[in-house]
């Protein structure tokens, strides 16, 4: 069974830094794209940021210039760094991986919350 397990969330000020960390329990490379969403009170679950294995990444309009999602193979681990914070990022972000057998697997989440 495949698992996901994000840490690096909490509580930072406006303007501050995170870095979020989602570590698979087995090869990263048995997914075919590692994606960062979010969700926040009231509202949908976003894409934030995705990654395919390929090394080629998307971005949401919002986190463009601000927010970098990155691999370590080695490590089985993707990463969310997130800079220049704004209140707007306070939400719970998950990671995802679409696996090679079509599946798709979440982690359990880890809350940011970016306030003063």
């Amino acid at each position: 069974q495949v698992q996901l397990v994000e840490s690096g969330g909490g509580l930072v000020q406006p303007g501050g830094s995170l870095r979020l960390s989602c570590a698979a329990s087995g090869s990263i490379f048995n997914f075919v794209v590692m994606a960062w969403y979010r969700q926040a009170p009231g509202k949908q679950r976003e894409l934030v940021a995705a990654q395919s294995s390929g090394c080629v990444t998307n971005y949401a309009d919002s986190v463009k210039g601000r927010f970098t999602i990155s691999r370590d193979n080695a490590e089985n681990t993707v990463y969310l760094q997130m800079n220049s914070l704004k209140p707007d990022d306070t939400a719970v972000y998950y990671c995802k991986g679409s696996g090679r057998d079509g599946r798709a697997y979440w982690g359990q989440g880890t809350q940011v919350t970016v306030s003063s």
